[in-house]
């Protein structure tokens, strides 16, 4: 009778695997959602709306970009983390709802890293120090000279709080032991415009005032990743004039819900690694003022999990919130 059992368990497992693996390999038989949790024209929108039309090429199916945005990314991370794992709902999102939002919000519906699969990145956008015109500096050290001897008395801008512009400008408060008033903005627009009005003194800009950068109207000081951006050879980064580590940058990858099959995830990958190598992708992402960077599904879950936890000790340390 137990050998008996055991067959039908073992029956049902094998049937229930080919069943699984002969969906995969079909996959896709219909149309993919693919989410992206921050507005029409950003970052994230305009990398799923180029990657969209790549991987429909690739697999024969449409591939619909949805905007569901609010909450900092978390609206519709959270739609995409309630969905059927069966990889016809996926989520373009950027590093910071995966990595950082578990820790500054306390009410998310979902578990950034136990909700999703990461399947592949696509870029990575930096952030750049740039100040308003007018301040009396032309060097990131004298910029922070200049921040010691008016210490609280100056303003920076954000996209909003939690945004990584924002963590960006308490990573630089806290490594260089400087002080400045955070002013929250609903995005990256208002906060550049208020900067050249002279409302705000600096801020950490990820990309939307490369035109007046590049025109003089601002000046650039640093840029907030690992290397010179190679846009501005002549800029040092960050790092080099703490000298110590400072990386601010934010990765934008495609998830899909955790339980995804890893036939699926895997075909999902080989396409993305085969379309980040085309020219067509990577002048579109570079147009955008950041940098393709392709990251497998392993090299992706580790990055992640790497940032997440340094702002853990950043969240904690500025005692961050954005509830």
């Amino acid at each position: 009778m137990i050998r008996l059992t055991l067959r039908y368990i073992f029956t049902f497992f094998l049937t229930f695997i080919s069943i699984s693996f002969c969906q995969a390999q079909e996959y896709p038989n219909k149309a993919v959602r693919l989410v992206v949790n921050f507005p029409v024209g950003g970052v994230a929108d305009q990398i799923a709306r180029v990657l969209s039309i790549q991987l429909q090429q690739a697999l024969g199916q449409p591939f619909i970009v949805e905007n569901r945005i609010g909450g900092n990314g978390n609206i519709g991370a959270a739609e995409v983390a309630k969905s059927a794992a069966d990889g016809y709902t996926l989520l373009l999102s950027p590093s910071g709802v995966i990595s950082i939002n578990g820790f500054l919000y306390s009410n998310l519906s979902f578990d950034p890293f136990r909700d999703f699969v990461p399947i592949a990145s696509q870029a990575m956008v930096t952030v750049f120090l740039v100040v308003k015109p007018g301040l009396p500096v032309s060097t990131m050290q004298e910029f922070l000279t200049y921040l010691r001897l008016n210490s609280g008395r100056l303003n920076y801008g954000s996209p909003g709080s939690g945004s990584s512009p924002h963590l960006a400008a308490e990573m630089l408060k806290r490594d260089a032991k400087v002080n400045a008033t955070h002013i929250p903005y609903k995005g990256a627009a208002p906060a550049l415009t208020d900067l050249m009005g002279g409302q705000i003194d600096f801020m950490f800009d990820p990309g939307v005032a490369l035109p007046q950068i590049n025109s003089g109207k601002l000046r650039l000081l640093a840029v907030g990743s690992l290397k010179r951006h190679p846009a501005f050879p002549d800029v040092p980064t960050v790092s080099e004039v703490l000298g110590s580590e400072f990386d601010a940058g934010t990765i934008f990858g495609l998830l899909a819900p955790k339980g995804t099959s890893n036939v699926v995830i895997s075909k999902l990958n080989t396409e993305i690694s085969r379309i980040m190598q085309t020219p067509e992708m990577k002048l579109r992402i570079s147009a955008l003022g950041a940098e393709p960077l392709y990251l497998s599904t392993t090299a992706y879950s580790l990055r992640l999990r790497t940032i997440n936890e340094k702002m853990e000790s950043l969240v904690k340390e500025t005692n961050m919130k954005a509830d």
